[in-house]
């Protein structure tokens, strides 16, 4: 997780020394206990690193507060699980990213299907600014895979040995070929030593072969998109007990903390 703080700090225009920079996190947090939990992990660790290296971050589930005013003492915005449904606020976020504006996003931000409670009726986001378009299937039970970097420039990345080990996720595959997406820039993907992935008990959540970009970047925009952010969850044992961490796996940890 190295790579977030590094990515907060760049974004930032800022210099290390003087991280004055301020962050702000959307979140719901209402329905699934794999997303709950993500981000009450991420809410307290991302509170534990502006602590250690003097930045703002701050939080909010009032997505009316995706408007331009606010928006305007901010020089980062994560989405930490969901995406905002109003067209106003869709427009706010479009022309914050237009206008050099910085985000991170993760795993559920991405997700779009159109016959579900989150269809794919936002172009600009989904086709352009992400890439992926709709969510087409995912693995099941969430479990670790072997990443492999794609891009070891990037600031993301560069810390990052060719290979390791994540924590476990719930992994998505998506409709479009980002691999032909002149904008987009894969920097983490699954590696091929990890299939079969993903232990059912359904034939479709086990995958054994395929391309699976999981953290990318549009070169038009100041962002990234990170499919972790699905920790495992007791629901056979009816506790919801949460049964993994998502900054558990000490290389994704350099994404953010040197």
């Amino acid at each position: 997780m190295r790579a977030l703080l590094i990515l907060l700090i760049s974004f930032s225009h800022v210099a290390y020394s003087h991280p004055t920079f301020r962050v702000i996190a959307f979140f719901t947090a209402k329905k699934d206990q794999a997303h709950i939990s993500f981000v009450g992990e991420a809410n307290s660790w991302f509170t534990a690193m502006d602590k250690k290296h003097n930045f703002v971050y701050d939080t909010t589930s009032n997505w009316a507060n995706l408007n331009t005013e606010f928006l305007s003492r901010y020089q980062v915005v994560l989405f930490l699980d969901t995406r905002p449904e109003i067209e106003a606020q869709r427009l706010a976020f479009e022309n914050y990213m237009k206008q050099g504006g910085a985000w991170m996003g993760f795993h559920f931000a991405g997700f779009a299907l159109t016959s579900s409670d989150f269809p794919q009726d936002w172009n600009w986001y989904h086709e352009e600014f992400l890439g992926a378009g709709s969510y087409a299937s995912n693995t099941w039970r969430p479990t670790s895979a072997i990443l492999r970097v794609e891009t070891k420039t990037h600031p993301a990345t560069k810390h990052l040995p060719t290979t390791f080990t994540s924590a476990p996720n719930e992994w998505y595959r998506w409709s479009n070929d980002l691999r032909k997406d002149k904008n987009i820039q894969i920097l983490l993907s699954i590696d091929s030593t990890s299939f079969p992935l993903g232990t059912g008990p359904k034939p479709h959540e086990i995958w054994h072969q395929g391309y699976y970009p999981v953290v990318w970047t549009n070169k038009n925009y100041r962002m990234i998109y990170f499919n972790m952010g699905h920790n495992d969850i007791d629901y056979e044992g009816k506790t919801n007990k949460t049964l993994s961490s998502t900054f558990a796996s000490k290389p994704q940890k350099k994404y953010v903390d040197p």
